[in-house]
């Protein structure tokens, strides 16, 4: 179980102290929904390490993660914007999920590829592709590195209705078979509908259940 337990942050000179709670069990999905600016990528970044919180504490099967720094933290995270190095082939990028000493050839790249529908594309330079292609090949990483915790910030921008469909019921499939724990914002209501078990809205800094 991933639990965010009473964690609590406010930007200095902010207004707003940001209280977050929620619990998430391995294989489920659970929604995160809210206007801009209400917290929802602030809660991202303290999961993720790139924030530390002022109190409480985030807790993976028992064990507190705070003390681990970003790089050491079982967390994979697909940010809304700039996910991918234009000057690197598709292949390369999804292959910087897998870490060491990769290549853009491994089977395991092509096969992510393929799973989301960019067969024979691994040789192409990412500044080459359209932006859907871009977002599918940082999800194809992202999904790629299999970590417990699983943050997807809208994953399927720039993507059409018939792409979306297949590439949600993969990620279903995935977090379930892997025992990911695994938090999704979108503002398309329908991909949370699809997903979640639970969804939580962020209000007035903190999370309730929607």
């Amino acid at each position: 179980m991933l639990e965010i337990d009473q964690l609590t942050f406010r930007y200095p000179g902010g207004d707003t102290e940001f209280s977050f709670e929620m619990s998430i069990q391995a294989g489920e999905i659970v929604g995160l929904v809210g206007p801009s600016g209400a917290g929802k990528s602030t809660l991202f970044d303290l999961i993720a390490g790139f924030l530390d919180p002022a109190s409480g504490d985030i807790r993976l099967n028992g064990a507190s993660i705070l003390a681990r720094p970003p790089e050491e933290r079982p967390v994979s995270i697909l940010f809304q914007a700039d996910n991918v190095f234009d000057h690197l082939s598709a292949g390369a990028n999804v292959a910087l999920g897998l870490g060491g000493r990769a290549r853009a050839d491994d089977r395991r790249v092509i096969e992510a590829l393929g799973r989301m529908d960019l067969p024979g594309l691994a040789s192409r330079r990412a500044d080459r592709l359209s932006g859907g292609q871009k977002q599918r090949v940082a999800l194809a990483r992202t999904l790629l590195r299999n970590r417990p915790i699983l943050l997807l910030d809208e994953p399927f921008t720039g993507l059409d209705p018939q792409t979306v469909i297949p590439i949600r019921d993969l990620i279903a499939r995935l977090v379930r078979e892997n025992g990911w724990h695994a938090i999704i914002v979108s503002h398309q209501a329908e991909d949370v509908a699809a997903l979640a078990a639970k969804t939580y809205r962020i209000e007035g800094g903190r999370t309730v259940a929607a």
